[in-house]
């Protein structure tokens, strides 16, 4: 579906993406790591066309997509939930979900607001109140929902549990369990490891703008000393 290829990316003089290769395929979900400041956020805002590339190409289910703007590629069937969740503060939670309403991946069973709120019922408890009124595990909520509201064919998110309380991580884990159920590809970026051992089909580990180590599931191979010299402080 997704194949990122030889990717550079700068901001000014500053290059932050070196030549970085990986693909997403259908119903996969690709677990995307590595310390703070070794580029997952900028690859992920390359793949939406945020940040521009200067090198390489990103294709999408074979068209390629690295010079089109974000919002031709949101519409193409990529969901993005952003790190810092950036929800819309002065609508309602309701009102988040229905700006963005849409079907860009033709699914069968589309998500309606009664769908997402299914999967998140603070949701549906809070549908009145304020996106700035929310706890930050509601707003990362809410950007989920928000993001599935577009019915995408990839889900892209970006730190997907951040600075939460355990028990709403545990929430949001399990909502991508089962949104990997129903076949949703996705690219998700986390520290969590041992949360994505049990969702993530692949492991790419991001090192100074560079894939440094891939692994399929169970990521046997990826032992301590891996986690030490890729993700530790």
């Amino acid at each position: 579906m997704l194949l990122v290829k030889d990717v550079a990316t700068w901001y000014g003089q500053a290059q932050v993406l070196f030549g970085v290769s990986l693909e997403v395929c259908p119903g996969e979900v690709v677990a995307l790591m590595g310390r703070n400041g070794m580029g997952k956020t900028t690859l992920i805002r390359s793949i939406m066309g945020l940040t521009p590339i200067g090198r390489g190409t990103i294709t999408w289910q074979g068209r390629p997509i690295h010079e089109l703007p974000p919002h031709r590629i949101a519409r193409l069937g990529l969901g993005l939930v952003p790190e810092g969740r950036q929800i819309f503060p002065t609508l309602t939670v309701r009102e988040n979900l229905l700006a963005v309403a849409a079907d860009h991946g033709g699914s069968d069973e589309p998500f309606t607001l009664d769908r997402v709120y299914a999967m998140f019922p603070c949701l549906a408890e809070r549908s009145d109140h304020l996106g700035r009124d929310l706890s930050g595990g509601e707003q990362q909520m809410l950007a989920i929902g928000r993001a599935l509201m577009t019915n995408p064919s990839l889900l892209l998110l970006d730190e997907a549990t951040e600075g939460l309380a355990p028990m709403v991580c545990c929430g949001i884990w399990r909502a991508l369990g089962l949104l990997k159920e129903r076949g949703l590809s996705i690219l998700v970026v986390d520290r969590n490891i041992d949360a994505l051992q049990a969702i993530g089909d692949r492991l790419c580990i991001l090192e100074k703008g560079r894939i440094v180590w891939q692994d399929t599931s169970p990521f046997r191979a990826f032992d301590m000393e891996m986690r030490m010299r890729y993700l530790g402080v």
